[in-house]
């Protein structure tokens, strides 16, 4: 249920929060794929980097920053792993994050509501898929969907996506500093929405 009451929430929120929340969920995913990347030796973080970072200053400054959101699509595509390709778990959540950032801009470029709302759809699904896949061969096949809702990383991600938008939902405009706190929050949490903490060179 409380999924249905997240998504309901983020569907009533202004434009504005919307493309805000959908940015978070981005950024939270983002060091899944740069774990990927750390591991595997295989592809490259600054296409995602920079599409997100167009993002955010596009949003602060809409007058004043245009961005080819289909480019950065592109650009992303390109540095897109497969599962054919990599037989490892942590290829799933790296592809979740090229996904949700994709649709992020395609939400972007069409002003489409529904791409956002996806965004929170895809990182939910990123993390339900991770404790399915890494659980499975433990858990019974008939237990494994209690299992995931009763999962810390579940629950954790719906506990975020609501705080996120209750936060918004009592922010009656996007402002300059807004966008700039957002961005620290994610900081601040320091972790994905997998729980992964990207050790520092």
């Amino acid at each position: 249920m409380a999924e249905l009451n997240t998504f309901q929430r983020i569907r009533d929120l202004d434009w504005d929060h919307q493309v805000l929340l959908a940015l978070y969920l981005c950024e939270r995913m983002v060091p899944n794929y740069e774990f990927f990347c750390h591991i595997t030796q295989f592809g490259d973080a600054k296409p995602l980097r920079g599409a997100l970072n167009a993002c955010w200053d596009h949003v602060a400054q809409p007058k004043q920053v245009k961005v080819n959101f289909g480019r950065w699509q592109e650009k992303v595509d390109e540095v897109t792993p497969s599962e054919h390709g990599h037989d490892m778990l942590g290829v799933y959540p790296a592809m979740d994050a090229c996904t949700a950032i994709s649709i992020l801009l395609q939400g972007l470029l069409d002003k489409n509501a529904g791409n956002l709302l996806d965004v929170a759809k895809v990182s939910q699904a990123s993390v339900v898929k991770f404790i399915e896949l890494n659980d499975a061969e433990q858990v019974p096949a008939d237990e494994l969907q209690q299992h995931v809702d009763e999962h810390e990383l579940y629950q954790y991600e719906i506990a975020m996506q609501q705080a996120m938008v209750s936060f918004l939902e009592s922010q009656p405009a996007v402002s300059a500093a807004l966008i700039k706190q957002v961005r620290q929050m994610v900081i601040d949490e320091g972790v994905s929405n997998l729980g992964l903490q990207l050790e520092e060179d």
